[in-house]
């Protein structure tokens, strides 16, 4: 199954490199969009069924953590897993993003193995061979 991936991140260079390593990382895809802001993704989201995301945290417009919240208001968009890919790392912080509904965390600099491992963990073997 190739999947619909949305990657959110205020900078066009890291989207790219994450869009780079997850083909490094083996996930199968069928489209990858790119957002450089919560609101964008929520645009995006409204016109395209997306499997599963890939966020930052601290973005201008609105945050990881603002869009985490308004797709969790949402029937449809709350089934959508979230990956936060961001420096802040501590267990606090990570338990916090858990608590308003993040699925994984994945911590830059990343490897195209984190990729591999979250994306075997949420979807499956087959689409990260």
């Amino acid at each position: 199954m190739n999947l619909n991936i949305l990657i959110v991140d205020d900078s066009i260079t890291i989207r790219a490199v994450m869009e780079k390593t997850l083909q490094m990382a083996g996930v199968q895809t069928n489209q990858v969009l790119h957002a450089s802001n919560g609101q964008e993704a929520l645009d995006i989201l409204a016109q395209e069924w997306v499997d599963l995301i890939f966020a930052d945290i601290n973005m201008p417009v609105m945050n990881g953590v603002e869009m985490i919240k308004k797709m969790s208001e949402d029937g449809l968009l709350k089934t959508i897993p979230v990956v936060v890919v961001s420096t802040e790392g501590s267990k606090t912080r990570i338990d916090e993003l858990k608590d308003i509904g993040i699925t994984a965390y994945i911590r830059k600099p990343f490897q195209p193995e984190d990729f591999k491992a979250v994306v075997e963990q949420l979807i499956g073997r087959s689409n990260a061979a």
